[in-house]
């Protein structure tokens, strides 16, 4: 069940952790052996290694070619030479060094440069100083012994904003926006622009446009002018950074799906089954025990050291084994259930789907089944997407069928996307049109799905 959940990646990991941890277990085929003649079954299941001497061993149950066991004839149908697909990052300067490094070009007193290094420390990675100066000034007393006042910190904190990105070293949004417009070229529009973020910024993040062509007494025209100019700059100066080191997860799909002549094709990736065998040097050892006159009692503690190992090896190969099986099970019902939207790419043909449905149609746990789905991905013609994406609650429609809430979603995306941006639909109206279009659901529904859509509120998506 533990190797089960484990990503494609996280799997590799385990499995160089257990090859390391159990010379008897190696990767590969030996040479001048083939899948069909590798030695045989090295251990009895039912026999406890913990109450067993090296005299109850029977070596030559590990030695017989009677039988050759299944872990061996198991045909694994993926690619021995997939890809591995790695991306190369390049290497860089921190977002905090690069502007030090800006610093170092700018003439400043001793002071000046230690208060302006403290200052460039304390941007946040979105290019912000989000701590008030009084807190910042009781930090250059405490720890770099620096007493100053907050007039020649707030000098300093200037020179700080005046380094790029633009908006660089801002305390607040409105301060940031400011920044940057007051380095453009100046133009009707951008000192409209200032002037609105400087005497009507509330006014403004609340799309009140009515209020603001009374208030700065303008059109409706040089007010879009001024919301063009602003809707250019960049909120997030720290983003904008191009040499910024962060971390970025480099998913490896675990499936993929592919159309071959109409017909749906799942494919498990290779990197999950790999070809593992017992050491022919532990069958070595035993054979040279077995044959052995004189058993002193290193070697019998040597033939119990094996037997765990070779146990451990031959649990590992099965349990591996059990894993692939369970992994293209579940992901070949998925693909089934959801076969039509596979076959089609649109979100609307999704089917409601939920653990219970999958885990009926495996005959297997609900908790195997949400294994599998909380941490894999599947490689699809439309993108590789998180398996438990696809899985959504029902609702009625007004026919009584049974529809999944991500198609609702998805039609409550779309209707926003064509409404008219002067007069946005309120979530009565959003209702009321869903209603018409057969998914009778209540109002603080439409609300719940559009937040989860990360969709503002109407009078927040309203243009001019």
């Amino acid at each position: 069940m533990k190797l089960i959940q484990l990503p494609t990646q996280a799997f590799e990991q385990r499995l160089k952790q257990e090859l390391e941890e159990n010379p008897a277990l190696e990767t590969g085929k030996e040479e001048g052996e083939t899948q069909e003649d590798e030695f045989d079954d090295l251990y009895d299941n039912e026999t406890d290694s913990e109450n067993i001497s090296a005299e109850d061993i029977n070596i030559d149950d590990y030695l017989s070619d009677d039988e050759v066991p299944d872990y061996r004839t198991q045909a694994n149908n993926y690619s021995a030479d997939d890809e591995e697909k790695s991306v190369p990052y390049a290497a860089g300067i921190s977002f905090n060094q690069y502007l030090i490094n800006q610093l170092n070009t700018i003439y400043l007193s001793d002071e000046e440069w230690s208060i302006a290094e403290f200052l460039v420390g304390s941007v946040d990675e979105s290019g912000y100083i989000r701590r008030p100066l009084t807190d910042i000034m009781d930090d250059l007393a405490f720890t770099q012994n620096i007493y100053t006042d907050e007039k020649t910190i707030e000098k300093v904190l200037h020179i700080v904003q005046d380094l790029d990105p633009a908006g660089v070293g801002a305390r607040t949004l409105e301060e940031c926006l400011l920044i940057q417009l007051k380095r453009k070229e100046v133009t009707p529009s951008i000192e409209l622009a200032i002037v609105l973020l400087e005497k009507s910024f509330e006014q403004f993040t609340k799309k009140h446009y009515q209020k603001l062509i009374q208030k700065h007494n303008i059109t409706e025209e040089q007010l879009k002018g001024a919301i063009t100019e602003i809707e250019r700059l960049n909120p997030k100066p720290g983003g904008s950074y191009s040499g910024n080191n962060r971390t970025v997860e480099h998913v490896v799909p675990d499936f993929t799906i592919r159309i071959v002549d109409g017909e749906l094709e799942l494919t498990l990736n290779g990197r999950n089954a790999p070809e593992l065998h017992v050491s022919r040097e532990y069958n070595n050892m035993l054979e040279g025990y077995k044959n052995s006159k004189e058993k002193s009692k290193a070697q019998k503690d040597t033939v119990m050291f094996i037997k765990q190992k070779l146990d451990s090896a031959k649990w590992f190969i099965d349990a591996i084994r059990q894993r692939q099986q369970t992994l293209y099970i579940t992901m070949n019902e998925i693909m089934e259930y959801q076969k039509e939207y596979f076959l089609t790419g649109d979100e609307r043909k999704l089917r409601p789907m939920i653990l219970k449905d999958i885990a009926d149609g495996i005959h297997m746990d609900v908790s195997t089944v949400s294994r599998v789905a909380n941490s894999k991905y599947v490689d699809t013609p439309y993108g590789t997407k998180l398996i438990k994406d696809y899985f959504s609650e029902s609702m009625k429609n007004d026919q009584g069928e049974d529809v999944s809430t991500k198609e609702i979603k998805k039609i409550l995306e779309t209707v926003i996307g064509e409404e008219t941006k002067k007069k946005p639909l309120t979530d009565d109206k959003l209702a009321a049109i869903l209603k018409e279009k057969g998914y009778p659901i209540a109002r603080r529904t439409v609300a719940k799905y559009r937040e989860q859509l990360d969709i503002p509120v109407a009078r927040l998506r309203k243009q001019i």
